[in-house]
């Protein structure tokens, strides 16, 4: 007879049979927190340099760059900045404004980014609302300083940054060190305060951020950012078919960091060990090609108009830009002209996309590898961010693909709601309406195809500007393009076009009518054709409709 089998004992290699259900495995914990970016940059690319324009320029590697961050937190300590308390930055892209960023986030101060070009009145008026009471300012925007801490009773200090190229422009009256606030030079203040602080230890839905999204009409909303919405914002920009930044890339952040964080580059950037060169206001076409060539950039960002100025310099000096590659444009469409001219004349691949302050403000792009490169597509959403197209009411459109509807988008980088409200900006299912009307194809690609609010509506009918501009910015001779709406006694509204035309071109209004008849109804043409010289921009950098509206509607 076979033995029988011997019975397992605690002996046995594979140790006594379980008595109850094993524990669960578990990870670290790992608080998505903005100051890991720096930490790793300097940790992992710490030569790699951030360069200043502007006179001689500056240029600092990412560990130094860290090293006086975390000095700069106990200088922001020291005048009393803690956890959660709103840093107002009215400033330029430059060395000493990322130091501001990382030395705020890193010890959970947040970062009130405001717009220079804004009206006094607004601007102060996002102070008083924040309770900023220390205030860091570019050199030149003294004198806007000054006007500011006259009329905001919260502010206590204003810190004068050191750039490359640029001067005090005024003094600051009414807040001389014997006055209610104290003025402090950046360096003087890190001398002096500065102590090197730990970073981190709080949670990762602190906030990390704050943006008006406007202060030209009604009172301005506020979009609170987290370390976390904002740490997977850069997640989602980083993907391949997004920015796709890489450690061998020299970036030109172009786009202001008041926009909405310079569009996150100056997260991405650190977050891959990638060169970052900051251009401060040296936003001209020779400045530009300079700093490309100089610093070998390969990777720009930046609304349209910034690229209107380089195009022309390099054609009137035959000048090139041969280690650029990719141009990434947003803020507003693209006219397909200029969206060809960058492409034939720089040798690039142009992506172009969408997004808004409260997205954070990236919500679809072009893939770099687009086998057709349309200036009216927008592209697709990253992962983490996901799109909805409704009727006006809300409610979805039963078909998502090939209809157009108004755009709402929900995900982990999208406001819930603005900052001081208790109302949310979502609705019942977690969507935020863009106030875009877009239209998605049968690939996925979104489509802008205008704004709510600026359609026409002319005997009834709607009319949507953003298809005439389409067509006419298409025509090479044309620059940049607006249709805006005029009041008319007997039809409600009716169209205005409104174009600038090429440096040294010229286009009749039959050939602008010619271009547009086959292609929309008869009662859509335009009942006037408007030239200006150069189209007026809104503090965005977009093309400011509401001026043109005054003078032409």
């Amino acid at each position: 007879m076979p033995e029988p089998p011997t019975p397992m004992t605690s002996s046995s290699p594979l140790g006594p049979p379980p008595l109850g259900p094993l524990p669960a495995g578990a990870m670290q914990p790992y608080a998505l927190t903005l100051d890991r970016f720096i930490d790793h940059a300097a940790k992992w690319h710490g030569a790699t340099e951030v360069v200043t324009a502007g006179g001689p320029g500056t240029r600092i590697g990412y560990a130094a760059l860290r090293d006086r961050s975390r000095r700069l937190s106990g200088a922001f300590q020291a005048l009393g900045l803690g956890l959660g308390d709103n840093l107002g930055i009215l400033a330029w892209n430059s060395q000493a404004h990322l130091e501001c960023w990382y030395g705020a986030v890193g010890v959970g101060i947040v970062c009130h980014t405001l717009n220079p070009r804004l009206a006094p009145a607004h601007l102060a008026g996002m102070i008083r609302q924040a309770a900023n009471r220390v205030l860091v300012v570019s050199p030149d925007l003294t004198a806007l300083a000054g006007a500011l801490a006259a009329a905001c009773p919260t502010l206590e200090h204003v810190v004068v940054l050191d750039e490359p190229g640029a001067e005090a422009r005024g003094p600051l009256p009414g807040v001389l060190d014997d006055g209610p606030v104290r003025v402090w030079g950046y360096e003087d203040m890190l001398a002096g305060l500065g102590r090197d602080t730990a970073w981190g230890g709080f949670d990762e839905n602190t906030p990390a951020g704050l943006c008006f999204t406007s202060g030209t009409t009604g009172a301005p909303k506020g979009v609170t950012y987290t370390h976390r919405s904002n740490y997977l914002h850069t997640v989602h920009q980083l993907q391949a078919d997004a920015s796709g930044l890489t450690a061998r890339d020299s970036v030109l952040v172009a786009v202001p960091m008041f926009h909405a964080n310079g569009w996150g580059f100056p997260f991405s950037g650190p977050a891959v060990g990638a060169k970052l060169i900051l251009p401060g206001r040296h936003q001209d076409g020779p400045s530009l090609a300079a700093m490309i060539n100089a610093e070998g950039v390969t990777v720009a960002a930046g609304v349209a108009t910034v690229w209107l100025g380089l195009l022309d310099h390099l054609d009137r000096t035959g000048e090139d830009t041969p280690s650029l590659k990719r141009v990434m444009l947003g803020g507003a469409s693209v006219p397909q002209a200029l969206m060809d001219r960058l492409e034939r004349r720089l040798g690039v691949v142009v992506q172009t996309s969408w997004g808004m302050t409260e997205l954070s403000p990236l919500g679809t792009t072009t893939p770099p590898g687009a086998p057709v490169r349309l200036a009216s597509r927008s592209g697709r959403p990253p992962i983490g961010v996901d799109l909805r197209l409704t009727d006006a009411d809300g409610a979805p459109l039963p078909e998502q693909r090939g209809r157009e509807g108004r755009l709402r988008v929900r995900g982990a980088a999208v406001v819930e709601r603005y900052f001081g409200q208790g109302e949310p900006a979502i609705d019942a299912d977690g969507w935020f309406d863009t106030g875009d009307l877009a239209v998605i194809d049968a690939d996925g690609q979104v489509s802008i195809t205008g704004r709510a609010k600026d359609l026409i509506k002319s005997g009834g009918e709607w009319i949507n500007p953003v298809e005439i501009e389409a067509i006419v910015g298409a025509l090479p001779e044309v620059a940049q393009v607006a249709v805006v709406g005029r009041a008319d006694a007997k039809w409600g509204e009716r169209p205005v076009l409104v174009i600038e035309q090429r440096q040294g071109g010229y286009i009749s209004d039959e050939a602008l009518l010619a271009a547009l008849r086959p292609r929309i109804p008869s009662w859509w043409l335009p009942d006037a054709i408007v030239r200006v010289g150069a189209m007026p921009q809104a503090v965005t950098g977009k093309i400011d409709k509401a001026r043109l509206r005054a003078d032409h509607g």
